[in-house]
């Protein structure tokens, strides 16, 4: 199954977030499972990096620990590999920076990362006006690209970040960086509501939701709904337990 084709079923799609190689790929392997086997309808899976300029202290923390224990973007692709051969079966996307892909070449990492098994990619720091290079041999491949918007984002961009997207778009929800927040921002849903009628994707959001109240709020408005900082955090706390741990929480979320 594709992203786009994951969030156009009907349903607001479950879309969890963790950091590949945190604490370490082989629990990552095994918490992926517990994250389908839960109810997740795709999974945005990070490609650690050490200038993670978008994101909050605990998905910055978690990068940390993934580097420190050896990861890199080959033993993410590797991972991928490995989880298809334990039978996960939901459209997986590759949330990155630029650097470590642009090291590997854009079509060396485009071909790889599909022979894997990934479905598409978020590049965080690629934006659209950059793209062009990155976005043609997306498409000659068959890969998925996804851009940012967000509440700052001018009609203009829009559509171009729309017409560069090819999974879906994704929609961060408010002004700097991830981490989990008491509540949402006041105007999300009309703001969801506009986007959606301008927009020819499908449309995710995240960004700080972290409740089973910010999910039942968003259910039914947005085609994906993306869930990090909060389960990054329960990883960081139950490193022995962390696929139950996961489970668990992704539960509370979905019930």
């Amino acid at each position: 199954m594709s992203l786009r084709k994951a969030l156009t079923g009907g349903k607001s799609a479950f879309v969890p977030f963790v950091m590949a190689g945190d604490p370490s790929m082989a629990v990552t392997e095994k918490i992926v499972i517990a994250l389908e086997k839960a109810g997740a309808d795709a999974l945005e899976l990070g490609v650690p990096f050490s200038d993670p300029v978008a994101d909050g202290v605990t998905v910055q923390k978690a990068a940390e620990r993934a580097l420190a224990a050896g990861a890199t973007l080959q033993g993410v692709l590797d991972l991928v590999k490995k989880l298809r051969a334990s039978g996960v079966k939901i459209p997986i996307c590759l949330f990155s920076y630029l650097n470590p892909i642009y090291m590997m070449g854009y079509e060396a990492f485009i071909t790889a990362a599909k022979s894997a098994g990934a479905q598409g990619a978020l590049i965080v720091d690629l934006p659209p006006e950059e793209a062009e290079e990155y976005q043609a041999l997306a498409k000659q491949h068959g890969f998925e690209t996804v851009f940012l918007c967000s509440p700052t984002t001018t009609p203009e961009r829009l559509k171009l970040v729309d017409d560069y997207s090819t999974g879906f778009v994704y929609y961060v929800s408010r002004e700097g960086v991830t981490g989990a927040q008491a509540a949402l921002p006041a105007q999300v849903n009309d703001r969801i509501t506009a986007l959606k009628q301008q927009l020819k994707n499908p449309l995710a959001i995240g960004f700080g939701i972290s409740t089973p109240e910010h999910v039942r709020a968003l259910r039914g408005k947005a085609d994906g709904i993306v869930v990090g900082s909060a389960l990054v955090k329960i990883i960081e706390e139950n490193p022995a337990n962390a696929a139950e741990a996961v489970e668990q929480k992704v539960r509370a979320l979905l019930a």
